[in-house]
C-alpha cells in the first residue's frame, strides 16, 4: 500500500520539477531583456538643431522584437516635447541618432533630452544629457544675426544676469498685435512674433527694454527665399551664352544676398541684383538644356531653359556709323561690325530718321549689311539718325541701336505756296501761308504775284512783294473772275507756282444757308457731305464773324469729309465763321458755312441796352434793344424776366425761347413796387443781367388821370375853337347863312320897267344863283292898283301878320320877269340857267330868258296851287291875278307872259 503510494508520487515530482525549471528558465530570459538600454549618449546642436547618439548596450542583441526608444525633451527643467525611435532588431549595435529644432535659441535657456527604451511593457531607466543655456554678465537677446522668411513665426529671448528687472520686448516696426512675451524662467523670457514683412533697412531690430530704461537688442534678418522666373539663354557673339531670369523679392538687405550659378558650375556667375549671366560655350546648331541655380541663407530656385542659340542671335549694335556724300535731298550711311561672324549672317537694318522730334523709319537688307541710302530728305534741314539690326532668319531679336548720328542736307528751291483768298469790300486779298523751315529750304528773299482776268490770260499783272508780308491787296473788277499766282525766291531759285482763281461775284447766285456749331476741347469738329465737283479736295477756311482778322485755313484730301479744326488763335467767347469749299479745277465753290463758337463764356452784367418798361393794365412789358453779336460771347438761347416784389420779396419769373425776342410780359401783377430783371439763356447758364425798377399803380387812378387829361384837351380844343370862330365871325357868318338876295320890280320910265340890280355878295360857287329882275311894262292899270306916283312897285316879303290873308281880286297887266345873274367870282363857272330862288313867303317860278311865253302858265281863278318846292302849301284856296299879255321886250333875257304871285290866306280860315 505504502509501496503503490510512493509509485503514484513520482509522477507527480517529476512535473513539479519540470514546471520549476521552465519557470526559472523564462526569468533568466527576461532579466536579460530588462537589462538592454541605451549607451554612449552625445548630444550637440547647431544653431536651433539639438542632434542626440547613442548605441545600444550588449544585451540588447538577444531582442526578437521592435525596441522602442522614449525621448523627452526638457527646456528650462520644463518638459517641451516627446518623441519615439523604433529600433528593429536587425539594426540594434548599430548608432542610432535623433534630431530636434528647438523653437528657442539653445543660449536662451537649458535644453536637456531623456532617453530610455521600452521593450514590450518593460522600460528601462532615463538616460539624460543636457545643453546648459549662457550665463551672461549683461542682458543678451537671442538669436543674433539670424535669417527668417516673410510670413514664418520667430521667437526671440531675453536673458537677464542676476538682479536686472525685465520691462518688455519688442520689434518698433510691428504692432503689438502681432507680439506675444512670455516669461521662461525668472532670468529669461521669450517674444514670439509673426513676420509679416520684409526688413525696411538691413535688418529688423528686436529689444529688450529693462527698468530703469536700459535697451537691449539684435538685428533679424527677414526676406524672401530665391523667387526667380523667366529664364531666357541666347548668344550675342555666336562664341558665348548669355542668360537672364526675372527675380522677385529676393533681397536679404545687404547682409546676405542671392547668388547665382549658370549651368550649375561652382563660380559664381553673377549676385543681386544682377538678372543676367554670360559663359563662353561651344554654340552649335542644337538644343540643349541650359541651367540656372539662384541660392540665399532661406533656400536655394533651379531653372533651366532649352534652345538652339543658332536661333537666338542677339546682335550688337553696329558701330562707326557715319554719314557720308550729303546732298539736298539724299545722304549715305556707312557703319561696321565688332563681331566678325555678322558678316556671313544674312540681315535686316533698320535705320531711324528723326526729323525735329518726328520719327521716320526705312529698312534695308543684305547679306553683312554696312551702308544704307537715305532718300526723301528735305533741303536744307538737320537729321539724326540711328541704326539696329537682327538677322533675318530666325528672329528673335533687334540689336539696340547705335550712336545718333547727325548731318545737315543741302540747300534747294522753295517748296510751292499754300495760297488762300480773302474778299474784304471791294477788295480781292491773296494770302498764303508763311513757308516753315522744312518748306523754305532757304532764306526767302521775295514773292512774286502775278495776276490776270479769266478772259484775257495773255495780258498780266506782276509785283513783288516783300519776305515778311504773305498778303497782297487787289481791287480788281469783281465782276471778272482772276487768275492769281504767287511764288516764292530764294538763293536756289523760285518755287513751283500756286495759282488760285478768284470767281466773279455773281449777285444773283445761290446763297448758303448759315448754320451753328458747337467747339469742344479747343476746337471744331467739322463734316459735310461729298462734293463730286471736289476734284482737288476741300478747303475749310475760318475767321471771327466780327470781321477784322486774317482767314485761316486748312485743305483736305478728296476723299476726306470731315476735319478738326484747331488754332492757337481760338478764343472761347469768340464767335467764328467756318466756310467749307470745294477744290475744283476753276474757282472754288462755296459748300457749307457754319458759326460758332470754340467755347461759350458768360455774358458779362449789363448786356441789355435801352431797356424800357411800360404798365399795360395789370401787366407790366419790359423790353430792349436787339443785342449785337459783339455783346454774345454764347449763343443766346431765350430771354428770362425775374419780378422781384419788394413788399414781400417774393420772385416770379417769365421766359421765352425765342433768342430774337426783344421784350418780355410780366403778367397778372399787384400794386406795388417791383425790380424787374432780364437774363439771357445760354448754354453755360442765365448772365447778362440787366434790371429797372417800377410801381405798377391802381386802376383807379389811371383812369382818374385819363379824365383829367381829357377833360383838358376838351377844354382847349374849345377854347382854340372859341377864339378862331370869334377872329373869323363875319367870314364864317357869310358862309354858313349868307344874306337872301331880294327880287326888285324896278320901273324904266312912264311906261316901262328898268333894270333894279340886286346888291351882290362874293359867295362860293354853291351859293350863287341867278336873281330874278321884275319889269313892269306902261299900259292899263292892274284893276285900278297903280303905284304911287307912277313909280314902280316892289314885290317885298309878305309883312308880318299878313300871311296866309284874302286878297282882293283884280287882273294884273302883263309883267316882264327878265332875270340877272349874281357875277361869279373869277374863276368859278357860272350857270347859263336860271333857278327858281325860295322865299320863305312866296315862290316865283322862272324861265330862261329863250323860252317862248308859254312855258309860263297862268292860274285861272279856282285852281288849286300846288305844293311849292320849299314844302309849304297854303291852308285855303288862293286868290290869283293875271296880267295882260304884252309884247315882250326882245331885250328881256326872260319874259313872263302869265305870271303870279301867290299870297298867303290868313290863318283864320
Amino acid at each position: 500500500m505504502v509501496l503503490v503510494k510512493g509509485i503514484m508520487m513520482i509522477p507527480w515530482l517529476l512535473l513539479v520539477s519540470l514546471f520549476c525549471k521552465s519557470t526559472q528558465d523564462g526569468n533568466g530570459q527576461e532579466s536579460g531583456v530588462l537589462h538592454c538600454g541605451a549607451q554612449n549618449l552625445k548630444l550637440t546642436n547647431s544653431s536651433q538643431m539639438i542632434l542626440l547618439t547613442w548605441e545600444d548596450t550588449p544585451s540588447c542583441s538577444t531582442v526578437q522584437d521592435v525596441l522602442i526608444y522614449e525621448l523627452e525633451v526638457l527646456i528650462a527643467d520644463k518638459k517641451e516635447h516627446y518623441d519615439e525611435v523604433a529600433v528593429t532588431p536587425d539594426q540594434i549595435g548599430s548608432t542610432h541618432s535623433w534630431n530636434w529644432k528647438s523653437y528657442l535659441a539653445l543660449e536662451c535657456a537649458s535644453h536637456s533630452v531623456r532617453l530610455r527604451s521600452r521593450y514590450k511593457n518593460h522600460t528601462s531607466q532615463w538616460n539624460q544629457e543636457t545643453l546648459p543655456g549662457l550665463e551672461t554678465s549683461k542682458a543678451e537677446v537671442y538669436p543674433k544675426g539670424k535669417h527668417f522668411q516673410v510670413g514664418s513665426t520667430a521667437t526671440f529671448c531675453c536673458v537677464l544676469p542676476a538682479g536686472d528687472v525685465f520691462d518688455k520686448m519688442s520689434l518698433p516696426e510691428y504692432s503689438s498685435a502681432d507680439m506675444n512675451t512670455t516669461r521662461i524662467s525668472n532670468q529669461t523670457y521669450a517674444l514670439t512674433v509673426h513676420l509679416n514683412q520684409a526688413s525696411k533697412y538691413s535688418c529688423t531690430d528686436v529689444k529688450c527694454e529693462l527698468n530703469p530704461d536700459v535697451v537691449y537688442g539684435a538685428c533679424a534678418y527677414i526676406g524672401y527665399p530665391p523667387n526667380v522666373t523667366d529664364l531666357q539663354c541666347e548668344t550675342r557673339d555666336l562664341q558665348s551664352v548669355d542668360c537672364h531670369w526675372t527675380d522677385k523679392d529676393s533681397s536679404l538687405p545687404f547682409k546676405s544676398v542671392t547668388e547665382y550659378h549658370l549651368l550649375e558650375s561652382p563660380t559664381i556667375c553673377a549676385k543681386w541684383p544682377e538678372t543676367t549671366c554670360s559663359q563662353e560655350v561651344r554654340v552649335d546648331a542644337r538644343e540643349r538644356n541650359w541651367t540656372l541655380t539662384a541660392s540665399n541663407p532661406l533656400g536655394e530656385v533651379k531653372l533651366s531653359d532649352t534652345a538652339d542659340l543658332t536661333k537666338r542671335v542677339h546682335m550688337f549694335p553696329p558701330e562707326g556709323v557715319t554719314a557720308l556724300s550729303v546732298n539736298a535731298r539724299n545722304v549715305s550711311l556707312e557703319w561696321k561690325w565688332t563681331v566678325q561672324q555678322y558678316y556671313n549672317l544674312s540681315l535686316i537694318c533698320q535705320v531711324n530718321i528723326n526729323n525735329h522730334g518726328e520719327n521716320t523709319i526705312s529698312e534695308y537688307f543684305g547679306v553683312g549689311l554696312k551702308f544704307a541710302v537715305l532718300n526723301d530728305l528735305i533741303p536744307n534741314w538737320t537729321y539724326n539718325v540711328a541704326i539696329r539690326c537682327r538677322t533675318a532668319q530666325h528672329f528673335w531679336k533687334w540689336s539696340s541701336w547705335s550712336t545718333n548720328v547727325n548731318f545737315h542736307t543741302k540747300g534747294d528751291v522753295p517748296d510751292a505756296l499754300d495760297v488762300w483768298m480773302q474778299v474784304m469790300d471791294n477788295q480781292i486779298i491773296t494770302i498764303w501761308k508763311m513757308p516753315l523751315a522744312n518748306q523754305s529750304h532757304g532764306h526767302i528773299e521775295d514773292y512774286e504775284v502775278t495776276w490776270t482776268k479769266t478772259t484775257e490770260r495773255e495780258r498780266q499783272n506782276r509785283t513783288k512783294v516783300a519776305p515778311n508780308n504773305f498778303s497782297l491787296a487787289l481791287s480788281l473788277d469783281t465782276t471778272v473772275g482772276h487768275i492769281v499766282t504767287v511764288t516764292a525766291r530764294n538763293i536756289n531759285g523760285s518755287s513751283a507756282p500756286s495759282t488760285i482763281t478768284i470767281p466773279s461775284s455773281n449777285p444773283d447766285g445761290t446763297r448758303v444757308n448759315t448754320s451753328l456749331i458747337i467747339g469742344s476741347s479747343g476746337s471744331f469738329n467739322l463734316s459735310w457731305s461729298a462734293s463730286p465737283t471736289a476734284s482737288c479736295g476741300y478747303i475749310v477756311d475760318w475767321c471771327s464773324t466780327l470781321g477784322n482778322c486774317t482767314v485761316e485755313w486748312l485743305k483736305v484730301s478728296p476723299n476726306q469729309t470731315n476735319a478738326s479744326i484747331f488754332s492757337k488763335n481760338f478764343k472761347d467767347g469768340l464767335r467764328y465763321t467756318l466756310s467749307v469749299y470745294a477744290c475744283t479745277q476753276g474757282a472754288p465753290v462755296l459748300l457749307q458755312r457754319r458759326e460758332g463758337y470754340v467755347g461759350e463764356k458768360k455774358i458779362q452784367d449789363g448786356l441789355f441796352k435801352s431797356v424800357k418798361g411800360q404798365q399795360q393794365d395789370w401787366d407790366y412789358e419790359v423790353s430792349w434793344e436787339p443785342i449785337s453779336r459783339r455783346e454774345q460771347t454764347a449763343f443766346i438761347q431765350g430771354y428770362v424776366l425775374y419780378c422781384l416784389d419788394n413788399n414781400n420779396n417774393k420772385v416770379i419769373n417769365f421766359s421765352t425761347d425765342n433768342p430774337e425776342a426783344n421784350s418780355l410780359t410780366a403778367r397778372n401783377l399787384k400794386n406795388g413796387s417791383y425790380i424787374f430783371t432780364v437774363k439771357a439763356r445760354t448754354a453755360v447758364g442765365e448772365c447778362g443781367a440787366t434790371s429797372i425798377t417800377a410801381t405798377l399803380n391802381l386802376l383807379t387812378d389811371n383812369l382818374i388821370g385819363t379824365v383829367f387829361i381829357s377833360l383838358a384837351a376838351v377844354f382847349g380844343l374849345l377854347s382854340l375853337i372859341t377864339i378862331v370862330c370869334y377872329r373869323h365871325w363875319t367870314c364864317i357868318k357869310d358862309t354858313v347863312y349868307p344874306p337872301i338876295p331880294k327880287p326888285v320890280l324896278t320901273s324904266t320910265g312912264e311906261h316901262g320897267c328898268r333894270n333894279f340890280q340886286v346888291d351882290q355878295c362874293h359867295y362860293s360857287e354853291a351859293d350863287i344863283m341867278d336873281v330874278p329882275e321884275l319889269y313892269c311894262r306902261a299900259g292899263t292899270p292892274i284893276n285900278g292898283f297903280v303905284s304911287q306916283e307912277n313909280m314902280p312897285f316892289v314885290f317885298s316879303q309878305t309883312p308880318k301878320g299878313y300871311y296866309n290873308q284874302p286878297l282882293k281880286k283884280f287882273t294884273p297887266p302883263p309883267l316882264t320877269l327878265p332875270s340877272t345873274a349874281i357875277p361869279s367870282q373869277p374863276g368859278l363857272p357860272s350857270s347859263p340857267f336860271r333857278r327858281e330862288f325860295p322865299n320863305a313867303s312866296y315862290n316865283l317860278i322862272m324861265q330862261p330868258g329863250n323860252q317862248q311865253s308859254n312855258f309860263c302858265p297862268e292860274l285861272q281863278e279856282g285852281m288849286s296851287l300846288e305844293r311849292s318846292s320849299d314844302g309849304y302849301q297854303p291852308h285855303g284856296h288862293p286868290e290869283t291875278f293875271t296880267t295882260n299879255q304884252t309884247e315882250e321886250d326882245p331885250d328881256t333875257p326872260m319874259s313872263c307872259v302869265s305870271t303870279y304871285i301867290l299870297l298867303p290866306q290868313s290863318s283864320s280860315r
